[in-house]
């Protein structure tokens, strides 16, 4: 029996797989996001610990016999995260969040100080990741900057915890702007940029390799064997990618959890920093992929949901209910509320309607947030070079992977065939395969691609009237960079 466990952001998530790659047991908890002030995102890593007993216990009460014979875990995580430990491994600051978009000015200062930076990381330098955070600790909080001993990334804190082994892997870590992705090794170039050194990062091993064991108290604790290994696991979109099959060239995933993500498998670094779309280790050895990245996606549909008192699930049966000509007429959404990475890099980006009207319901305003989402995706999409032309199907996960209306728009607008798995917690399935490959698992066996749930073809009639409204879509973000100049600092 294999454990995967997948740190997000809105939740942990766990669950237990078998030699016949089949989920036993599944738990998950709950975890908040605390924003103190405008752009920050941040989260107590303690919170996590706190989260991973709960669903520990609960996989025990609820698969006692395969919890005992547990093997192996895997670790899936958040990316970018930067969590600081001093040299008696406390916890210095609650961890800045991949979506936090405070460190904008120390993008703009490492851009103009060190341009070596995007050649050797392979992508652009942008707020949402980790070294930019750590040039604003230096700057803004420079009592707790000078006592850092390490740099740890969520999903790397949780191993600490469980092994007390200071260990990432490439994929994770090709987020930090500190790796040379093409070496899958941490450059001192970039460590230098931001004042850091290699011997305050973790140790790098690749995803599908021990990087540890399980802890002898905690092992007794937890009532497992004393010879569990972890995996070094991967960053929650290349683990997602394993979970669903995609780790050969031109497999391809979309991700609708609190961001939005398109994730293409390359065999070899394709990396085109000035496009916005990231190019990182994979989760597997030799092999990278580029992913564009939305900051705001099932995150928008739970936004709207809370301000007008109704659940997904109401308001997507409502959103069923809705002619094409409606949709036509429905106001144009712009995502942006936190900012945006792919392609824009634009923090100061924010969500908008246009086009409301008394007649307006509700169903029409969770439709324009999907749709808007959907729209952000196709953005991402048209930046892909020419891995764009190498995807036939894509294999749809996370959260808003429920929803078949979703679903369906997502292949009406980027014209591609979508595809469903029966398994939701991707990252979390991908963490356990990580797990059963360190313990010995062949990969063609272990990372097979999972039955298909539903499949969602283009429709070619709705494609003409949702193309004129993506390009309206478009106009819109540019009318707002230019009404933005207007705004009182």
């Amino acid at each position: 029996m294999y454990l995967g466990i997948d740190i997000g952001t809105s939740e942990l998530k766990a669950l237990l797989l078998d030699e016949q790659g089949e989920i036993v047991a599944s738990q998950h908890a709950t975890l908040t996001v605390q924003r103190p002030h405008p752009h920050w995102a941040e989260q107590d890593p303690h919170a996590w610990w706190q989260a991973t007993c709960q669903v520990v216990a609960a996989l025990r009460q609820q698969a006692p016999q395969a919890w005992s014979s547990v093997r192996a875990i895997g670790l899936s995580g958040q990316m970018h995260g930067a969590v600081l430990l001093d040299k008696s491994g406390n916890v210095l600051r609650p961890c800045i969040l991949w979506n936090d978009t405070r460190s904008a000015p120390e993008c703009d200062d490492l851009r103009v100080r060190h341009p070596e930076m995007m050649a050797i990381s392979g992508n652009m330098i942008m707020p949402g990741f980790t070294a930019p955070k750590l040039l604003w600790v230096a700057r803004h909080e420079p009592e707790i900057f000078q006592k850092v001993d390490k740099v740890l990334l969520p999903k790397d804190y949780l191993r600490w915890r469980l092994s007390g082994e200071f260990v990432s892997d490439p994929s994770d870590a090709a987020g930090t702007l500190w790796l040379d992705v093409a070496k899958r090794d941490w450059s001192e170039t970039l460590l230098a940029a931001t004042d850091l050194r290699r011997e305050q990062m973790p140790r790098l091993v690749e995803g599908s390799a021990v990087s540890g064991v399980l802890r002898a108290s905690l092992a007794t604790e937890w009532g497992l064997s004393a010879d569990v290994v972890i995996a070094g696991g991967g960053g929650d979109n290349a683990t997602s990618a394993v979970g669903v099959g995609a780790i050969n060239p031109g497999d391809a995933l979309i991700s609708l959890g609190t961001s939005g993500v398109i994730f293409v498998v390359n065999d070899a670094l394709q990396a085109d920093p000035t496009s916005g779309v990231h190019a990182f280790c994979h989760a597997l050895p030799a092999r990278w992929h580029q992913m564009s990245v939305m900051l705001s996606a099932a995150s928008c549909l739970r936004w709207i949901c809370n301000l007008l008192g109704v659940t997904e699930s109401q308001l997507m049966a409502e959103m069923a209910r809705l002619s094409d000509e409606e949709k036509r007429r429905a106001p144009i959404f712009l995502p942006y509320l936190s900012g945006e990475r792919t392609p824009h890099n634009d923090p100061h980006a924010t969500g908008s309607f246009f086009n409301l009207r008394h007649e307006t319901c509700r169903a029409l305003l969770g439709y324009a947030v999907i749709e808007g989402v959907t729209f952000g995706l196709a953005d991402g999409m048209a930046v892909l070079g020419t891995a764009r032309d190498t995807i036939t199907c894509c294999s749809l996960t996370g959260g808003g992977a429920r929803s078949p209306l979703w679903a369906q728009l997502i292949a009406d607008v980027l014209q591609v065939r979508v595809v469903t798995h029966p398994a939701s917690s991707s990252g979390a399935l991908g963490a356990a395969r990580l797990g059963w490959l360190a313990k010995g698992g062949e990969e063609q066996k272990v990372c097979r691609k999972p039955p298909v749930l539903h499949a969602f073809e283009p429709d070619d009639a709705r494609h003409p009237w949702l193309a004129q409204r993506l390009a309206l879509f478009r106009l819109l973000y540019q009318q707002q960079q230019q009404a933005r100049e207007l705004l009182p600092d």
